[in-house]
């Protein structure tokens, strides 16, 4: 039989036999899903990855708002557009762990005060500029200036001094962090010339593309660098297209004027999976749908206000009818059983009573506006609807007002005081702590500023008991659930599809969407 599986597995590496019909041939051989991939993965790899060709992507989260500054980078379209051209020190692997990027190695100092990073020798820029030590200081430096807007504010502020020493960056800290290269891997901290200081928007930097047309919201084009130093990369030609409306990106797919979509909705997904010649994956990590309230706005100032409005959300409900079963139920943190030191607190369960009562004792008696948009997550507006019903049997009245797709991450998000959002999650605790949750993060959009919070986190980086460690995390999550803004319901599984024009798909991988960004980078178009 392993022959004859091996057999199968060429079959389809060469594109001579749909991936949907291996799997379904290896499950009726008694083959579990996860060993029919592997040997599907290892078969694509002897059979080699064709090179050449256009692929072509339709993304959702697109506007003509966006920036191709990488700093200011809020969606998963500028996720995926930063991953064609630029490069990070080091990147998530594929099942966790680190690899080397612009940098090829890295150590730490015996206290993790002091991490040393070797850059990869010979590295260019898409402009044949040589990479420099100096780059990347200028890199850090950009992100962590006090006018800065970068998302990678929160990370940066840990950071004392990055010095250059010939081909080694060093980077001092003011409390260990033995997470450190973890939070390096934040896609806004992407190597630029001189950091990105001359031209912050140029889109030049090591990746294996380089952006040959740009339509803010609505299309990239891009081509191999010939500059490049690894082996990401097939197509010839990668094309993004921004499709914000569900049923649109669904159906540019099955007529094939896509390749791959993100964000396939929920709802339709097995529907989707049945139709010819598409696949549909679905990946479980830490990416969360939610409502955000600013914890320094009136009515959402008063804890009693935030705690009426999670108790009065029916968790179990959304994960039933906006995700369809493509996720689990949420507990007012941002962190869920795919972080390594996880620890479950008791679950919050909807109960109209007690959010009656926590909206009575704020004293506050007037209606709640939430924003939402199609834009912020898929099935967000019906989502605002359950969240309505569930409010009104606590005698709780929630107004909700549609803003436009185009513009919501610039207009909407972390500006206004209560809308629905997405986040990807983050490899590790500290980072997505750091990034949203720290007072000082400039992407902590629900304005949650607590002194023994952020003393926690600063303990937690230098603390190498991993059971103290992990009681810490477990007592910042506590402090979000119990007195942060964060109304965190589901924690979505990342549902994407691919046509079977397509080859080299692999289940499982950590980080973000579309095998966290990659996938139009690590796939193929068949011959």
């Amino acid at each position: 039989m392993n022959d004859y599986l091996k057999h199968l597995a060429q079959e389809a590496a060469l594109g001579r036999m749909g991936r949907r019909e291996f799997l379904g041939r290896a499950a009726a051989l008694g083959v579990t899903a996860l060993g029919a991939n592997s040997l599907l993965a290892s078969a694509a790899k002897a059979a080699g990855a064709q090179k050449g060709g256009t692929l072509r992507v339709g993304l959702q989260g697109g506007s003509t708002t966006d920036s191709l500054d990488p700093a200011l980078a809020t969606n998963q379209v500028a996720l995926s557009v930063i991953r064609l051209w630029g490069e990070p020190l080091v990147e998530l692997g594929e099942e966790g762990g680190l690899v080397g990027a612009v940098a090829e190695s890295f150590e730490a100092s015996a206290d993790a005060k002091t991490w040393t990073f070797k850059l990869r020798s010979g590295l260019t820029f898409s402009n044949g500029q040589p990479v420099t030590a100096a780059d990347v200081v200028a890199t850090m430096e950009r992100h962590s200036g006090e006018d800065t807007k970068s998302g990678a504010l929160g990370i940066m502020r840990s950071i004392s001094n990055v010095k250059a020493d010939g081909d080694t960056v060093v980077f001092e800290l003011e409390d260990a962090n033995a997470d450190l290269p973890y939070l390096l891997t934040d896609y806004h901290l992407v190597i630029q010339p001189n950091g990105g200081k001359d031209d912050p928007a140029a889109a030049i930097g090591t990746g294996p593309y380089v952006l040959k047309a740009v339509d803010m919201g609505v299309r990239f084009v891009a081509e191999k660098n010939p500059n490049y130093w690894g082996d990401l990369g097939n197509a010839q030609t990668i094309e993004y297209v921004v499709i914000n409306d569900n049923t649109a990106r669904v159906a540019a797919l099955q007529a094939g004027q896509v390749d791959m979509i993100d964000r396939v909705p929920p709802r339709t997904a097995k529907l989707v999976d049945r139709a010819p010649n598409i696949s549909v994956h679905s990946t479980a990590g830490p990416g969360h749908y939610v409502f955000i309230a600013h914890c320094d706005t009136d009515p959402f100032a008063n804890n009693d206000v935030r705690l009426a409005l999670k108790y009065g959300i029916n968790r179990q409900e959304m994960v039933d009818k906006i995700l369809n079963g493509f996720g689990s139920v949420g507990n007012d943190s941002p962190i869920n059983a795919s972080y390594p030191l996880f620890t479950q607190l008791e679950q919050r369960e909807y109960d109209p009573e007690k959010a009656k009562f926590h909206m009575e004792k704020s004293g506050y008696d007037g209606p709640i506006l939430l924003r939402t948009s199609d834009n912020s997550f898929p099935g967000a507006p019906d989502a605002a609807a359950l969240f309505q019903q569930s409010l009104a049997a606590a005698g709780i009245n929630l107004e909700i007002k549609r803003e436009p797709n185009d513009g919501y991450w610039s207009e909407v998000w972390n500006k206004q005081p209560f809308c629905t959002s997405y986040w990807g999650g983050r490899p590790t605790q500290d980072s997505m702590f750091s990034t949203a949750y720290l007072s000082t993060a400039d992407w902590n959009d629900t304005r949650f500023k607590n002194e023994q919070f952020d003393q926690t986190l600063l303990a937690a980086r230098g603390e190498l008991d991993e059971a103290k460690r992990t009681q810490m995390y477990a007592d910042m999550s506590t402090m979000v659930r119990d007195e942060g803004g964060l109304i965190c319901p589901m924690f979505n599984d990342f549902v994407d599809a691919t046509s079977d024009r397509l080859d080299g798909w692999k289940d499982g991988v950590k980080g973000h969407a579309l095998m966290n960004g990659y996938a139009p980078l690590k796939m193929w178009v068949k011959a």
